[in-house]
């Protein structure tokens, strides 16, 4: 399979924002993400990368720096977890940080598959659906609320699992569930043990304590490809760099896994 970065924090050799895209090329062609803008796919046009072919857009999760591309497309499959539209800011000023469009708009605009179960998007690749967060570090604190008022831990935040020869990839938004949990979602509902790669935002703000058992599970799952990227600190990709011959991600890199 062949993954290209479409957006990610890092320029490379296209440009850069705030947020994720990701296009997919496995045994169906899906576009993991959307971004803040229109960056998508003036970044695609530059790579040549085709938009118009693909079978779906996979949405990781409700949040504006991975979905407000959708302004951008339509008329295509969208896969989500049901709570995506969900109107959510940050507790610190209470921005607003969801999707630019509701729930009619969606289902107006786009082929609307909403799951909170894992999906079969095709024979190999699945979306996990909400994955239980069962460890004892990850995803036990949340900086962003509901319209409500109540506390928002994004539990619509979901991933892909691509079966490969190699073993599973596994391609994340922003990991608000927590990688590790993530991965061993992943591993229940496919079957499958052996993880052969993880890629995209692990959301890792410092070299914590959460940081230091991430990275020890990590070794533990012998993941031969690790490339961390959106929301994760430079201090981390150091440290995954150091200690698990990580390779950071920039936009429009074109990954063969």
């Amino acid at each position: 399979m062949r993954l290209i970065v479409l957006n990610d924090e890092v320029a490379g050799s296209c440009p850069a924002e705030h947020g994720l895209s990701f296009l997919i090329e496995a045994d169906r062609k899906i576009l993991f993400d959307v971004g803040p803008s229109d960056i998508f796919r003036k970044n695609a046009l530059k790579l040549g990368a085709n938009l118009e072919d693909i079978y779906a857009i996979v949405l990781s999760h409700g949040h504006w720096d991975h979905g407000n591309g959708l302004k951008f497309i339509k008329g295509k499959k969208l896969i989500c977890h049901p709570d995506c539209f969900k109107k959510r800011y940050r507790k610190k000023d209470n921005s607003y940080i969801g999707l630019p469009i509701a729930m009619k708009e969606a289902v107006e605009t786009f082929e609307l598959v909403l799951s909170n179960e894992p999906y079969n998007v095709s024979d190999n690749i699945i979306f996990l659906g909400e994955v239980p967060r069962r460890n004892n570090f990850e995803a036990k604190s949340t900086s962003f609320i509901f319209e409500d008022g109540k506390e928002d831990f994004v539990k619509d935040d979901s991933a892909l699992a691509i079966k490969s020869d190699r073993g599973l990839v596994i391609t994340v938004g922003c990991s608000h569930a927590g990688i590790c949990n993530i991965i061993e979602h992943a591993k229940k509902v496919t079957g499958i043990k052996k993880v052969h790669a993880i890629i995209g935002g692990f959301h890792l703000k410092e070299v914590n304590e959460i940081t230091t058992k991430t990275i020890a599970y990590l070794k533990k799952q012998n993941i031969e490809r690790i490339y961390p990227s959106h929301c994760v600190d430079e201090a981390v990709i150091k440290e995954f760099e150091r200690e698990l011959k990580a390779k950071r991600i920039r936009s429009g890199d074109v990954i063969d896994l």
